[in-house]
């Protein structure tokens, strides 16, 4: 589809990318879905006459991406970052690295998913990442207001 190179350099020319995409960038930061909502509106009318292509394609895909507005406000900044799945990556990369050659995939796999109910039980249990009493009460709440 684009052979190879970010979305970016397609829709966008790499020496304008910092000004256009920082305000793209801070529509996480904001307190809710209609506030990020106003923002793009703002940021489509500022950009779509000079990057058309691009600007097309954020409001085609942009959806997708502030989905989590609906969750609890405290589960934000975790969940606007990949740092939980680069870290898991991370890890799968230094154990297969360890063994260097599997005698099948399935041993591969077996590794793999072992460390994926490993890191899944830690942020479960130890580190409370993201506290899931909250989002039931959130779940709850919604519940209540649509009915």
């Amino acid at each position: 589809m684009n052979s190879g190179r970010g979305t970016r350099s397609i829709h966008l020319p790499r020496k304008h990318g910092d000004d256009c995409l920082q305000v793209l960038r801070w529509l996480y930061d904001r307190r809710d879905l209609a506030e990020a909502k106003a923002d793009l509106a703002a940021w489509l009318a500022k950009w779509s006459g000079r990057y058309p292509r691009l600007t097309t394609w954020v409001e085609e895909t942009i959806e997708r991406t502030l989905t989590f507005f609906c969750l609890p406000r405290q589960h934000h900044k975790h969940l606007k970052s990949t740092n939980m799945l680069e870290r898991l990556n991370e890890e799968i990369r230094r154990r297969t690295y360890v063994v260097r050659i599997f005698p099948n995939a399935q041993s591969c796999l077996r590794l793999v998913r072992a460390l994926a109910v490993e890191t899944n039980e830690n942020w479960m249990e130890a580190n409370r990442y993201i506290n899931m009493d909250d989002l039931r009460e959130h779940k709850k709440l919604a519940l209540r207001q649509a009915a």
